[in-house]
């Protein structure tokens, strides 16, 4: 199981609280998951909105295999056993199993066999953890997975009012748990973060001069990916492990471009420039692409720019205008 961790010299995050630097409104490292290494996880809690999407997805996929097991099942039993066997406390046993395999064993296979992850959860980003943070086991899936089928979904004890029980314990419990989840010790958190959007930094108007010299061309996508995404972030990351990253990204940077900078110009700074100054260069070599390609093929939707007739165009002082050509003599042009 792979989280993003927050490096950060602060003692371990208790449950249920948000850690520090993370954004004010609480989105974020809100699981209160703590590593071994007392590090605080970027992981955020599942809710009852994306869990109900998830579900949702899942009753589809319990369905059809239902549907796979009835289209299945039955002819097998028919065409094995003799008639004489085939009754209806048979029939009865046959429907049990195929219940017990669609709404116990469909979850309980798909989160070991895939990592804590059912279709459903595949899809829409989640993953069922232990409360430590550790991959979910045998036991706990079981277990959550009876629980769940018993009072939440389909809540085959009371659903009416166990639905409601189970929609109220998600929307009070910090950590977004349900019932079966406070029982088997399992919470469900996002696999996918998220980070707002923030635009790179600008080139400081020093260093405009020295970044129209670079030779860029040894400065690959993946590189630039890396910088942009630690000029972006950067402030998430605590000291002195956002100066040293920055270094060492520097370093690389260094090592395919030239000439070499100024001195004494901090490593955000260089980078901040080389990241502009590439995206300049991009953005003029797609802006004459773009003129190129509307040359050689124009759009027939934008109206094009007739030049005026020669006939409009005043006449140069001291030349007689030519005189009109001579059409050929028809009914529908006499002469």
């Amino acid at each position: 199981m792979v989280f993003t961790v927050r490096v950060s010299a602060q003692p371990p995050v208790p449950a249920g609280t948000v850690p520090a630097g993370v954004d004010p409104a609480g989105r974020w490292a809100d699981a209160g998951l703590v590593s071994g290494e007392a590090v605080a996880l970027d992981v955020r809690a599942a809710r009852l909105g994306s869990r109900v999407l998830a579900l949702l997805i899942d009753v589809v996929g319990q369905l059809f295999c239902a549907a796979l097991l009835a289209l299945t099942l039955t002819p097998l039993v028919l065409i094995v056993l003799p008639d004489q066997v085939v009754d209806r406390a048979l029939t009865g046993a046959l429907e049990t199993l195929g219940l017990v395999l669609v709404v116990v064993g469909y979850p309980v296979l798909w989160e070991r066999l895939n990592h804590g992850r059912t279709p459903g959860k595949l899809a829409v980003g989640l993953r069922v953890v232990s409360a430590d943070g550790g991959p979910v086991q045998w036991r706990q899936s079981l277990t959550r997975a009876l629980v769940g089928a018993a009072v939440e979904w389909p809540g085959l004890v009371l659903p009416l009012l166990s639905w409601v029980a189970g929609a109220t314990v998600m929307l009070t419990d910090p950590r977004g748990r349900r019932l079966g989840d406070l029982v088997a010790g399992t919470m469900v958190v996002h696999t996918r973060t998220t980070y707002p959007w923030r635009p790179a930094p600008a080139i400081v108007a020093p260093l405009a001069g020295w970044a129209a010299t670079l030779d860029l061309t040894r400065l690959d996508d993946a590189l630039a990916l890396a910088v942009r995404q630690y000029l972006t972030r950067g402030q998430q990351i605590v000291e002195p492990h956002r100066s040293r990253l920055a270094r060492e990204l520097w370093r690389e940077v260094a090592a395919v471009t030239a000439p070499t900078p100024p001195p004494g110009v901090p490593e955000p700074l260089l980078l901040a420039a080389v990241l502009a100054e590439r995206n300049r260069r991009g953005s003029l070599r797609l802006r004459h692409q773009r003129a190129l390609t509307a040359a050689l093929w124009p759009d027939p939707a934008t109206p094009a720019v007739v030049a005026p007739a020669a006939a409009d165009r005043p006449a140069p002082a001291g030349v007689r205008p030519a005189a009109p050509a001579l059409r050929s003599a028809s009914p529908d042009h006499p002469a």
